[in-house]
């Protein structure tokens, strides 16, 4: 277990190992949950996506998409923003993404606006099932930061 630590200032603060990663039990959410953890300092969301969810995800062509870039860490910079590459191998029903607006830092809410996705607060973005910007100011999907999955009940992300 990880050891606080005093900062110059007398703070406590956590040692880099321990917010460089965290593991998420996800064996309570069922298909249509969604948890939210905090990874380095940030709102991280993994939702069991429902089957309607998926559909609906993989309906969207790259086309109708404003950011055509998948913005997932797990995948070359350039792969393409299909609803596959916003989720793991195997694990489609997953999404995994840090619940930052990509216009102004706002925290959308979840299974909101148009797109079944979610809906910044702040300026109107939309973003689909995937976390893809679909409305709005917003000019890049979601980041999808490093993540795998462990187990089948547990993720690591970062």
């Amino acid at each position: 277990m990880a050891e606080l630590s005093q900062t110059e200032t007398g703070t406590a603060a956590l040692p880099a190992e321990a917010v460089a990663a965290v593991e998420v039990d996800v064996s309570s959410l069922m298909p249509g949950m969604s948890l939210v953890v905090q990874w380095r300092g940030k709102p991280v969301v993994v939702r069991n996506r429902t089957e309607k969810e998926i559909k609906d995800g993989r309906a969207v062509s790259l086309a109708e998409l404003k950011d055509s870039v998948a913005r997932n860490a797990n995948l070359p910079a350039d792969a393409p923003a299909i609803d596959a590459n916003r989720t793991a191998p195997g694990k489609e029903a997953w999404i995994v993404m840090v619940q930052v607006c990509t216009h102004s830092g706002c925290i959308p809410v979840g299974q909101q606006g148009e797109f079944g996705g979610w809906l910044c607060p702040c300026h109107g973005s939309q973003y689909d099932t995937a976390g893809r910007i679909r409305k709005g100011p917003a000019p890049e999907n979601m980041a999808v930061p490093v993540f795998q999955f462990i187990s089948d009940t547990r993720i690591r992300i970062g």
